[in-house]
């Protein structure tokens, strides 16, 4: 398209759907308070992310016209807002239909049929992407309902636009669909039902992170309130920011999205920055596939999510929150929304939380389908409106992050994890698990097993332990391998599960936690299909920044396609090695530095392709 202001006009519904979210005339707020009238471009830019949602939620794409006019309104340039656009899958810069059906096409979902599912859905459906009538469908990244897969995500434009998922899906789930869009098929299974242990109540009376799952109503506060909801934050309060963080950091709590940093050191550095204003980022984008765990916990409790978003911001002098919110989530983000706004209701969020002195507030960002932006700097870029690329580091975000102020950055189980030790003392929340991996962990089950979901055991149970608590692999089937931490993880042996799910028993067994994932395969798994589905999904989404990982991700899976399909070329595996080494020393993060573990994995201790 031409990236100068389009001679197109925008639509009546375009128009409309912009005034939805940005007024008839923007009115700052946010960050942009902190400026006033000035550098109304930069301040507006934050805005960007949302508009093009409200586009592409009205009427289904993200037209010239529109974008021209989204353009005007923020003073962002037209290449910068295309540029922006043009970065996130779920963005559509062509017209297509107004009801689009996802199909899951991702890792957890091909062991439970995806495959067969998608022939047969292009066998009765027609190709994918078809733009003709007023439906279309076509394959999906991972859509983090792992524990029922195959899974579908049915989106209809319109005012109101309506999303919904269905799973396990069939392809007669995805053909009515099509016809009708969400309402006649949309399967809202009751989220205590992606945690298998509250079933037993031997096993539910264990549960920490998870206990309210299922047991609360998602929807309401004083529910919350009545199973123990606000004691956390009123402990904090009453020992103070300093001795929060004190708990905090001799819980030897660490990061529970992969990097284990800890969280007591992150809270300190950014509570002594002189700098103003703080900033606190809930990173809610858990786009691993295989990663689950995130949705199950803001779906079935919302407001823990807010209460320990609350004591870090109390702690850190943090003002203003976001919860950057995966795009895939519409219940999550329903049900995060409403108890947002009913924790401002209430007093417990605005200008005096529980009338305890200090503000805090919280806005959701709605992600729109890029797995690069679960990288802390990445989801900077995406929040103030640019593309989701990872700055690099140093300076590092309890320095400069979002806005350029000191950002606190942590996940949803990170957070959550502060409440129990708000309420028993960090040195107590120390002595459950290992001395070097402190607490409980949420692992995310999926696969070949009898009993997906997530499940909630303290850190130093044995993956066999973790994988009978699931029920093992279907009768009949024989373990083949388990997939540890996702895409980006690794894969050890049927005859190597015994070691201790620890940070430091998983390093022991040359593997990772990651964020939690445990994929586990039967031996009805062909893994030469699953390994170039690991290449695809890195090729697609490499941000493009850097050269090892843009390049890299793509000779990778041209290099797997020929040595699993053919023809194959005497220098292929060299080839393979020597593009995975380059991309793990050279690339700028994590994305291209574990594009190639998993796969060297399954090359070196599976035997795969030798």
């Amino acid at each position: 398209m031409d990236l100068r202001f389009p001679e197109a006009e925008p639509t009546v519904a375009e128009v409309q759907a912009l005034d939805a979210v940005l007024g008839v005339s923007v009115v700052a707020q946010g960050w942009e308070r902190e400026h006033g009238g000035a550098h109304r471009a930069s301040a507006l830019r934050p805005r960007l992310l949302g508009a093009l949602h409200a586009l592409q939620d009205r009427v289904g794409w993200i037209s010239p016209g529109g974008l021209g006019e989204l353009s005007r309104r923020l003073d962002v340039p037209p290449a910068d807002a295309y540029g922006v656009a043009s970065f996130y899958a779920m963005f559509a810069l062509e017209q297509r239909p107004t009801t689009v059906v996802h199909v899951c096409a991702d890792l957890a979902c091909q062991t439970l049929g995806a495959g067969a599912l998608l022939d047969s859905v292009e066998a009765t459906c027609g190709i994918p992407n078809e733009s003709g009538g007023t439906a279309s469908w076509h394959p999906s990244p991972c859509l983090g309902l792992c524990e029922r897969g195959p899974a579908v995500l049915v989106t209809v434009a319109g005012d109101p636009p309506r999303e919904a998922v269905i799973a396990p899906a069939t392809p007669d789930d995805v053909a009515v669909a099509l016809r009708t869009g969400p309402n006649a098929l949309a399967e809202q299974a009751a989220v205590v039902a992606a945690v298998p242990q509250a079933a037993s109540a031997d096993s539910a009376a264990n549960l920490v992170l998870l206990k309210r799952v299922g047991v609360v109503d998602p929807l309401s506060v004083d529910d919350y309130r009545a199973h123990g909801g606000y004691q956390a934050l009123r402990a904090a309060v009453a020992m103070g920011p300093a001795n929060v963080i004190r708990e905090v950091t001799e819980s030897n709590l660490v990061g529970r999205g992969g990097a284990a940093f800890p969280a007591g050191r992150k809270w300190a550095a950014v509570a002594g920055q002189p700098v103003r204003t703080h900033y606190l980022v809930c990173n809610a984008d858990e786009s691993e596939p295989g990663t689950f765990k995130d949705r199950v916990i803001i779906e079935g409790d919302p407001f823990s999510v807010i209460e320990a978003m609350t004591i870090c911001a109390y702690a850190t002098g943090c003002e203003i929150g976001y919860v950057y919110l995966r795009g895939e989530y519409p219940r999550a983000r329903e049900h995060l929304q409403h108890a947002i706004q009913a924790a401002r209701e209430r007093g417990l969020l605005g200008p005096d939380v529980m009338g305890f002195g200090f503000a805090f507030d919280i806005e959701i960002v709605r992600g729109a389908g890029a797995y690069i932006c679960g990288e802390e700097t990445a989801i900077f870029n995406s929040i103030e409106g640019y593309r989701g690329e990872p700055r690099s580091k140093p300076p590092f975000p309890v320095e400069v992050g979002l806005f350029g102020k000191p950002t606190v950055v942590n996940n949803v189980e990170t957070l959550v994890n502060v409440l129990p030790i708000m309420l028993i003392g960090g040195p107590a929340f120390a002595s459950i698990g290992t001395t070097g991996s402190t607490g409980t962990k949420v692992f995310c089950v999926s696969g070949s097993v009898e009993r997906a979901g997530v499940y909630e055991v303290p850190f130093g149970v044995t993956l066999r332990e973790l994988i009978d608590l699931a029920g093992g692999v279907p009768k009949g089937r024989s373990l083949k391998a388990v997939l540890m931490g996702g895409a980006a993880g690794s894969f050890v042996r049927a005859d190597e599960i015994d070691f201790p799910l620890t940070l430091e028993g998983a390093r022991a067994a040359n593997t990772t936690l990651g964020s939690g994932v445990v994929m586990v395969l039967d031996d009805s798994v062909d893994m030469a299909v699953f390994l170039r589905r690991i290449a695809a999904f890195f090729r697609d989404e490499s941000c493009g920044q850097c050269v090892p990982c843009r390049v890299g991700t793509v000779r990778q899976e041209e290099a797997l396609v020929r040595l699993t399909i053919g023809p194959r070329q005497e220098h292929d595996m060299v080839l393979l090695r020597e593009v995975g080494q380059v991309m793990r020393d050279a690339s700028i993060c994590g994305l291209g530095q574990t594009a190639w573990s998993a796969i060297e994995s399954a090359i070196d201790r599976l035997g795969v392709l030798t």
